[in-house]
């Protein structure tokens, strides 16, 4: 069962879960970035509405739920409620665990539990697929992820869950650095990795904070011979598609490892 008037989604992060667990004939919106490249949302959905985290344009909307990215609804959700409007915000979450949390509470308020329980059953046994697949290599590589922002991941971050998942060591934890960093062109220079993750660089958003696309310190990343670019739309968030990412990562470990 899903809300009257169907689930609109406001944010890139939310259409992942709204789509991974709402019938299509129930999605009333998906955000206004859902015909960005930076979107991995099906073609159908380009023909839906969007919708903004703004209570006018939701109001206009009229949908029976409104899901919000994390840190997302603010003002907009309190508004949309004291109109009489259901909301529901995301959790921040950086591993599958969030993962999963998110799936759950978001399955209970659009009454999905069959659904949910597909999705996470699914998604656990794909998980431990990568893990039989990392046990069967004979070396673990240093990989480190690379934004078009220059800036990495570290570790408790979304990003490096998806690299262990995959049977990875993510090099820039291993140097000590916690959370999402910002570009470093020193850092970026003494770098000594076997496997270079890069997204956003394809198909993210034009800006003159594209730094990693510009400087000439990052070039020796972008030229690694065991580059592999991670499509956007899969990990805008830790959201339902992170495992992909992960599957994707798998692959590129086992490129690397066959040329060895």
């Amino acid at each position: 069962m899903t809300p009257d008037n169907g689930v609109a989604s406001a944010s890139l992060c939310a259409d992942a879960y709204v789509l991974a667990l709402v019938e299509p004939d129930a999605i009333s919106a998906l955000s206004w970035q859902v015909d960005q490249p930076v979107s991995s949302a099906p073609p159908w959905s380009r023909s839906r509405p969007t919708a903004w985290p703004d209570a006018a344009r939701m109001l206009a909307l009229s949908p029976g739920l409104s899901v919000f990215g994390a840190g997302e609804g603010g003002r907009t959700a309190r508004l949309l409620e004291r109109a009489g409007y259901r909301t529901f915000e995301l959790a921040w979450a950086d591993d599958f665990d969030g993962v999963r949390h998110n799936l759950r509470a978001l399955a209970a308020r659009v009454e999905s539990v069959a659904r949910v329980d597909a999705a996470i059953s699914e998604l656990d046994r794909r998980l431990a697929a990568l893990a039989d697949r990392a046990a069967s290599r004979s070396a673990t590589p240093r990989i480190a992820y690379l934004s078009v922002s220059g800036g990495s991941a570290g570790s408790g971050t979304y990003v490096d869950a998806a690299i262990t998942a995959a049977g990875g060591l993510n090099a820039v934890a291993d140097e000590g650095a916690t959370g999402w960093t910002r570009s470093d062109p020193e850092f970026a220079l003494r770098l000594d990795v076997d496997i270079v993750l890069t997204s956003f660089f394809i198909d993210g958003y034009a800006s003159t904070f594209n730094r990693a696309r510009r400087h000439a310190a990052y070039r020796r990343l972008l030229a690694h011979p065991a580059r592999a670019d991670i499509p956007a739309g899969l990990w805008p968030c830790a959201g339902p598609r992170l495992i992909d990412a992960a599957e994707l990562i798998a692959d590129a470990i086992d490129t690397w490892e066959r040329a060895q």
